[in-house]
């Protein structure tokens, strides 16, 4: 008999097997990617965020797990405007963040 029940497949995230070489070599160039909370206030204040999903904080999670290709494109979306900058509760030059994490991408990690 068929309920129409399957196990879905899982979604864990093994961070073993992740690549972190693009987040250190970000870390290396912005120490601050290291204190960021994911508070969200960021996100909350981008304007491009309502139109393109563009989301600092999204993007420093997908660097953390090793999703180079979902980060890249969200960093094509930022506008440089500076609010987030002025909104971060832990003071982040989220700006000067974008921009180092873009020349990591430029030296050769692309969105491998």
């Amino acid at each position: 008999m068929d309920f129409g029940f399957r196990l879905a497949p899982s979604s864990a995230i093994n961070l073993d097997e992740v690549d972190l070489e693009l987040y250190r070599k970000a870390a290396l160039l912005e120490p601050d990617i290291r204190i960021c909370m994911a508070c969200g206030s960021c996100s909350a204040t981008c304007t491009a965020s309502p139109y393109s999903g563009m989301s600092v904080r999204k993007v420093i999670l997908c660097l953390q797990r090793g999703r180079k290709a979902e980060a890249a494109s969200m960093l094509r979306n930022c506008m440089l405007c500076g609010k987030c900058t002025m909104v971060c509760p832990r003071g982040i030059n989220t700006r000067h963040l974008i921009l180092s994490i873009c020349r990591v991408y430029d030296d050769g990690e692309g969105g491998k």
